[in-house]
């Protein structure tokens, strides 16, 4: 059956037509929808595990077991779930695993713009690159048979672009294969240096004839135009290609883009007079290329940073385009900022007060980095606030301890939060480390977590109790606020960073955004008794701003969590009256 189907629901769709039966994911934007769309499937046990590289090894578990299974990520997560990957290529599978990765490019959701290619190259693991939903569909079903014939892992590389568009996909029904019974196996599976040691030569075997595979399967294909100029491209970049020269170019689409395929690449360049290279981010087709001894047109004129597009790939082949002009040019800026009654607001409101050094990590909450808040000082990766938060303070000692907090979110602190708080009760640091529990997975859509007392289907699950797990890793301090109460914010904020011993704050209130939260009444200014202080504007929050000199409420927008109330020295704020 033909349907119009998102990149990810296409990908989770080959998965269950493949007969995979176990997921394990971490949510991460572009790659959340996978999972959440493979869970929709009862013949597949879908979960959100707590970081990527539980989910890789629970993943690994179930193949080993003999079913079919998957784990996905993003680009960052696949450097999380490194070490399981590089291994698992060593002792490869017993029924296929599929691993899928979802680049960046442009920077939409990350924090950086790494190229996973890197990682299938360096784990020597076959990786597949769809260019559109249908074969997203079609290399899910694809990786699990390359997986099982070559005994591998295999990753999907998805992107953005890839990930979050549509295209027509003609569905199929699910086929089951039968369980592979697991077979002890010491010297393929125990991977102490004298097994694999013998594995590696295995591993190098394998490549070589992926690379055979290559040369001749219809993943990597030719679409033969003009032979005046010859692109070979992959992913998204081909759509950009084709859209831009149709067949007044000659085309190679790589569909494996690791291992790469030689004897193809040397006869398709010996049938075109100039070679092209289009891909994004970093030069992997085009170093192995040249390494072949071509001489190709790429990064001299191609960016290394940034997503690319039609008008792009038009400009730098010298192809002239009707000018197009975009809505952008007349647009304001809109920067993202918090919701309105976000609960991280209050609390990164009272860190700016008190001017705290703020170690941040990665949520919704690294919105507090930005104006007016400007209240987070440095973001690197999941859970780095409160290893990092430690060497600071350890480097520092009574200089910053007083003055020094991160913040983390619960999801965040189940991923990979609890090592480095563990580092802080066990070598003593005096750092005070702050919880944003939000009782959700705010940034990637509103995914459950181990926190939250729900799986990935909302039934009941184990809940983990932040405030007995954090006295269980030896923590005396442990108190609990909420964020909508200024003055209890700053009471204990201040109490906290006095103490001479590591402590933990948990800001607790619910994400605004969850279904069962109630509203209050919006607010509404009192304009006789505003004075256009701007008091109110410090806390960023979308619902106010400033007309005629006097602060306005949207009442669409505001929903009475009431902080900017307990800034207004005059009495302005108020409940909205509905009996006018």
């Amino acid at each position: 059956m033909k349907q119009l189907m998102l990149g990810n629901k296409a990908l989770a769709r080959g998965l269950y037509e493949a007969g995979c039966c176990v997921v394990s994911s971490y949510p991460g934007t572009p790659s959340t929808e996978v999972t959440e769309e493979a869970a929709k499937y009862d013949e597949i046990y879908c979960e959100w595990a707590p970081n990527e590289k539980v989910a890789m090894e629970v993943a690994f578990g179930a193949c080993l077991a003999g079913k079919r299974a998957f784990c996905g990520m993003k680009h960052v997560g696949l450097n999380v779930a490194a070490d399981p990957l590089f291994t698992c290529s060593y002792t490869g599978v017993n029924a296929g695993l599929v691993i899928c990765v979802a680049d960046d490019a442009g920077m939409h959701s990350s924090q950086n713009e790494q190229d996973s290619r890197h990682h299938a190259i360096a784990s020597k693991i076959p990786m597949l690159e769809p260019a559109d939903s249908d074969e997203a569909y079609r290399f899910a079903k694809l990786a699990f048979a390359i997986s099982e014939e070559f005994d591998t892992p295999v990753i999907i590389k998805m992107c953005t672009r890839v990930a979050h568009s549509q295209s027509i996909v003609d569905t199929g029904e699910r086929v089951e294969p039968q369980v592979k019974p697991y077979e002890k196996d010491i010297a393929k599976y125990v991977m102490m240096p004298a097994n694999a040691i013998k594995r590696h030569p295995l591993v190098e075997e394998r490549t070589r004839r992926l690379i055979a595979y290559g040369e001749t399967s219809e993943v990597n294909r030719v679409e033969m135009g003009e032979p005046a100029l010859g692109i070979i491209t992959s992913s998204t970049s081909y759509q950009y290609a084709k859209e831009v020269f149709g067949d007044r170019a000659s085309v190679l689409k790589l569909g494996m883009v690791n291992p790469l395929p030689t004897q193809l690449i040397l006869d398709f360049a010996s049938k075109v007079d100039k070679l092209a290279i289009v891909e994004e981010l970093d030069p992997i087709i085009e170093n192995h290329c040249k390494q072949l001894g071509l001489s190709v047109t790429g990064k001299d004129i191609f960016p290394m940073e940034g997503e690319y597009s039609q008008n792009m790939v038009a400009e730098k082949l010298g192809v002239a385009l009707s000018p197009v002009k975009s809505l952008r040019e007349n647009l304001p800026g809109r920067p993202p900022v918090m919701c309105s009654g976000c609960p991280h607001r209050g609390l990164f409101y009272t860190l700016k007060q008190n001017k705290c050094t703020v170690l941040g990590d990665i949520g919704c909450y690294t919105l507090g980095a930005v104006a007016p808040l400007s209240a987070m000082d440095v973001t690197l990766c999941m859970g780095a606030s409160v290893s990092s938060i430690h060497g600071f303070n350890k480097a520092l000692g009574r200089e910053s301890e007083g003055k020094t907090v991160a913040v983390i979110g619960d999801s965040t602190f189940m991923h990979s939060g609890m090592t480095g708080l563990a580092n802080i009760a066990y070598n003593q640091s005096n750092s005070t480390v702050i919880i944003l529990d939000n009782s959700i997975t705010g940034m990637t859509g509103h995914q459950q977590n181990p926190t939250t007392g729900y799986n990935i289907k909302g039934d009941p699950a184990g809940k983990i109790n932040l405030e007995e797990l954090c006295r269980a890793m030896g923590f005396n301090r442990v108190t609990v606020v909420d964020p909508y109460d200024l003055a209890e914010c700053d009471r204990v904020l201040k109490q906290e960073l006095a103490a001479q011993e590591p402590s933990v704050i948990i800001s607790r209130r619910p994400c605004v955004l969850l279904k069962f939260v109630k509203h209050e009444k919006p607010l509404r200014v009192d304009c006789d008794k505003c004075v256009g202080c701007k008091s109110c504007m410090r806390l960023g929050c979308p619902s106010i701003s400033i007309k005629d000199g006097k602060a306005v409420i949207d009442a669409t927008l505001c929903v009475g969590c009431g902080v900017c109330k307990q800034l207004c020295k005059f009495g302005a704020l108020g409940e909205q009256d509905y009996t006018d």
